[in-house]
This record gives C-alpha cells, sequence and structure tokens, in this order.
C-alpha cells in the first residue's frame, strides 16, 4: 500500500513541479490570442470553458484505455507503478501538453503538420499516413466493441434481423464529426468525464478498504507475468494511455483550437494527462488487490488472468472491470462499469473520426465552414471504416499497440527538433525520444507481429531459428536508437543554435532539415 500511496502522491507532485517546469520552458503567455480567437468559425474554432476542454481533452485521450491497459499491465508487478508515474510525468504529459501548446502556436495546426514543419516532407508524409490509419482503425473498432455490449445488455434488431447497434453507434460518430464541437461533444462528452472521474475515486475507496494486498517496491525488479512476456519493452506496450500514447497528441489539436488562454494549456493538456495516470495507477492496484483476495492456487498475477479470461479463452478486462465495481461500489458501481466499458471506447471513436477530416482538411487546405464541405472529406472516411466494421482485420488491429506508440516517436523528435531550434531545454524531450524509439523497435523486432515469427518461432519457421533472437532484438533496438541520437548530434553540429533563424516570437521554426 505504500508504494501505490506514494506512486499518486508522485503523480500529484509531477503536475505542481514538474508540469511547471514543462510549461516555463514552453513560454505560455496569458495575453497572446489563441487561434479559438483568431479563427473562429463556431465549428472547430471555437472559444470554451476550460472546464469543459479539461473534461473533452480527458476523454478524448482516456476511453477504455487507462483501465484495460492498466490491468493487464499490472501482470508485469508493481513495476507497472514505476512506468505509470515515470512515464506519464516525464513523457506522456510532456508529449500531451507540448504537441498541444505547439499547434496552438502554429494556429491549431493538426499533428501531421507540426511534425512536418520539423522533420520535414517525409516526416508530414508518414505522420499524415499513420495518423489517418490509426484514427480510422480507432473508429471502426469502438464501433464494433461497444455495439456488442450494447446488444448483449439490450438487444436491438435492425430491418435485417442482424443488431441496429453499430448502426446508431455509427449515426452518432457521424454526428460529432460534422457539428461544432460545442453542439454534441461540447454537451455529451463532460457528463461522461465526471462520471468515469468518479468512478475512479470510489475504486480508489475500494483500493484503501478492501481486502487483499498490494505488491510493494521490492518486488518491482521482479517479471510477475504469468506468461514470461518480457518486462521490457512488454510493460510500456501495454500500458500506454496511462504512461506514454501517441493517440493523445493527434487529439490534443482539437483542444488547442478551443482554449481561451496559452495558461489554460497546462491544466487541459498536461493536467488531463496526470489525470488519466492516476486512473490507471488506481485500477492497476485494484486489479491485483482484487485478485488477490480471490480463492485458488498460483500467485494473485495467475488468478488475475484467470480472472479476466473469458469462456472463449480470450483475455478480456471488462470481466474484472464490471465484477470489481459491482462488488465493491454496488448497483451504482455496476452502473458506472457499463457506462465505463461502452461509453468510454465511444468517445474515443467520434474524436478520431473528427481528428481525421482535421487532419485531412488540413493537408488539402480545404475549408470546413459548410456542412457539405465537412461531408466531401469526412463520407471517404466513414466508407473505409465501414469496410473495416465487416471483415476481418484482426492480424492489422494486432500492430495497433506498436503502431500508437510508434507515432510518439515522430512527436517527441518533432519537440525536440523545435525545442532546439528555439534555444529551449530540448532534453525534456529528448530522452522520452530515445526511450520510446528504443521501446518500439524492440517490440516490433521481438514480437510475433515482427520479425520474430521469422526467426524466433521454432514450430513454423523452424529453418530460421534463432534460439538467441531476443537479445539480437534488444541490440538491433538500442543500434537504432543510437543511430537517431548521432543524427541528431550532428544536426545540432551543422545548424548551430547561433546560426538558426529567431522564431521564439510565433513559435514557428523553418528550418531545413
Amino acid at each position: 500500500m505504500i508504494t501505490f500511496l506514494t506512486a499518486l502522491a508522485l503523480l500529484i507532485l509531477g503536475y505542481v513541479i514538474y508540469g511547471a517546469f514543462v510549461e516555463k520552458v514552453f513560454g505560455a503567455d496569458k495575453d497572446r490570442q489563441t487561434p479559438a480567437y483568431e479563427k473562429q468559425d463556431g465549428i472547430d474554432y471555437l472559444p470554451m470553458p476550460s472546464w469543459k476542454v479539461f473534461l473533452i481533452q480527458f476523454l478524448n485521450i482516456a476511453g477504455t484505455g487507462p483501465i484495460f491497459g492498466a490491468i493487464q499491465g499490472i501482470l508485469f508487478g508493481p513495476a507497472a507503478y514505476f512506468w505509470i508515474v515515470l512515464g506519464c510525468i516525464f513523457g506522456g504529459a510532456t508529449h500531451d501538453y507540448l504537441a498541444g501548446m505547439i499547434s496552438l502556436r502554429k494556429g491549431g495546426a493538426s499533428l501531421p503538420e507540426v511534425v512536418g514543419a520539423e522533420l520535414g516532407s517525409a516526416g508530414r508524409f508518414s505522420m499524415r499516413f499513420i495518423s489517418l490509419l490509426l484514427m480510422v482503425m480507432v473508429g471502426a473498432v469502438f464501433v464494433t466493441t461497444p455495439a456488442s455490449l450494447l446488444d448483449d445488455l439490450c438487444p436491438m434488431q435492425n430491418f435485417f434481423g442482424g443488431s441496429a447497434w453499430p448502426f446508431v453507434i455509427f449515426f452518432y460518430y457521424i454526428l460529432a464529426t460534422l457539428l461544432p464541437i460545442d453542439a454534441l461533444i461540447g454537451r455529451v462528452y463532460p457528463l461522461f468525464g465526471v462520471a468515469l472521474i468518479f468512478m475512479a475515486i470510489g475504486v480508489l475507496f475500494g483500493v484503501v478498504t478492501q481486502a487483499g494486498s498490494l505488491p510493494e517496491i521490492t518486488e518491482a525488479f521482479t517479471n510477475h507475468h504469468p506468461k514470461s512476456i518480457g518486462l521490457f519493452p512488454g510493460l510500456c506496450i501495454t500500458i500506454a494511455c496511462g504512461a506514454v500514447s501517441g493517440f493523445h497528441a493527434t487529439q490534443s489539436p482539437m483542444m488547442a483550437r478551443c482554449l481561451k488562454n496559452e495558461k489554460l494549456g497546462r491544466p487541459v493538456f498536461y493536467g488531463a494527462m496526470i489525470t488519466e495516470g492516476l486512473v490507471a495507477l488506481i485500477w492497476a492496484a485494484a486489479a491485483i488487490k482484487f485478485a488477490d483476495s480471490l480463492p485458488g492456487d498460483g500467485t494473485p498475477y495467475e488468478r488475475l488472468l484467470q480472472a479476466m479470461t473469458g469462456a472463449d479463452g480470450k483475455i478480456n478486462p471488462a470481466i474484472v472491470v464490471n465484477t470489481i465495481c459491482s462488488s465493491w461500489l454496488g448497483t451504482v458501481g455496476a452502473f458506472l462499469a457499463v457506462l465505463g466499458v461502452v461509453a468510454a471506447p465511444i468517445t474515443s471513436g467520434d474524436t478520431a473520426f473528427r481528428a481525421a477530416r482535421l487532419i485531412t482538411a488540413d493537408f488539402m487546405n480545404f475549408k470546413q465552414d459548410t456542412v457539405v464541405r465537412r461531408l466531401i472529406l469526412a463520407v471517404p472516411l466513414f466508407v473505409i471504416a465501414a469496410i473495416l466494421m465487416v471483415v476481418d482485420f484482426s492480424v492489422l488491429w494486432r500492430y495497433f499497440a506498436w503502431l500508437n506508440q510508434t507515432l510518439s516517436i515522430f512527436t517527441f523528435w518533432a519537440i525536440t527538433l523545435w525545442l532546439y531550434k528555439i534555444n529551449k531545454p530540448y532534453i525534456i524531450t529528448l530522452i522520452p525520444a530515445l526511450w520510446m524509439t528504443c521501446v518500439c523497435t524492440t517490440f516490433i523486432m521481438q514480437s510475433g507481429e515482427g520479425f520474430s515469427m521469422l526467426f524466433h518461432n521454432q514450430v513454423d519457421h523452424p529453418s530460421l531459428y534463432i534460439e538467441q533472437w531476443p537479445l539480437i532484438a534488444n541490440f538491433i533496438g538500442f543500434a537504432v536508437t543510437a543511430a537517431l541520437l548521432a543524427l541528431f548530434v550532428k544536426f545540432m553540429k551543422n545548424n548551430p543554435v547561433s546560426s538558426l533563424p529567431k522564431a521564439q516570437e510565433n513559435g514557428v521554426s523553418n528550418v531545413n532539415n
């Protein structure tokens, strides 16, 4: 319990101390006019109350990620606490804040344009492709997943005999993508955001009062995963939304277009990520304490894995969420559990489509001032998502976690270059950039979705089997990271700060890379 409570305190102190430092590095100016006023159009650029912007940002980036990811992440042991705290403070919150604030300085530009301004045309093209792919995948999956849950709770048939829920949710996504941001999202999100926070507070009370014990720091460097999945890089990929997630930076520009004041960026961007970290930490602790109270043989980690395994043999953290809320919080908890596992993915799916529309509008320089112009960009996105909904793209989805974290690499490196060019302490994003580069490269080399399936799968490819492949994969990860660091050092040598154009006034750098 001491380790858990310390971790909670450190997250809060991280916002107060390190968040203030990051804000100072950026140089937030309360007197600078924001895009919400400068480009106000009543659709996407619109001044909104800061509390509402915070709750929308929180739900945009949260979804079920900080709950499901944390429950699966605690299987690695209390090392999950370390990753949530350190990853959130120095990685995720810094990543989300600076991505959002640089977007704000660039007139509310979407993430690919922000990254492209620093990494050049190749980086811009890659980010456009990865971002749009990620947004459409999120939108498609977050139709089918909540629809199946709703169909179990309240069956509703369409005219063809199948479930009507996918059509209902998809129709809602269309409205949320096309309507002004305050017309639907601005009204619904605050309610869901408050409910999600209230649920976390209730579960926190259960963590403190319910039976069972929590792991302490003495176990932190032992991998407890029942399936013996490697602590590195497995933990950093499993817990994304509660620590570092590339998806978040695609959402921040939406709220950058609604901020009334640059000083509000810290509570909105940095604060929303810290709040998400707190939710992840609470659910990680709740899951393992709940498992410790369960009868049966084996370690709490083994019992937790059994508890979240459905009748079909698939891992489903929603089972644990529902059981914990029902047993710890009663009827109210059961309702909140349903709300969480249904509403949370929906509130990520709708903004994924909206972000995709805005990303497309930015790189096409296509105004979105009328419904017809918004439909022109949104319809192709919806068609692609509809196709994905009716085909089996499970193989593609297995790459989602890696793709999501890889997105953060581009963002971290772009922000690092931006900070260097305006002569600010770029070290605050250089270290996370190097770390995530190593994590993602190693993961794709080690995992069954990467090159490992060729070199480390004795059953399917006995002739290509290499027993030392995991070690080789680690070496490749470190080598790629070292190579990118060398390129960055070379860039600094060829472009000393004294020779770069001054861009402090508007926060825009235009150095050729």
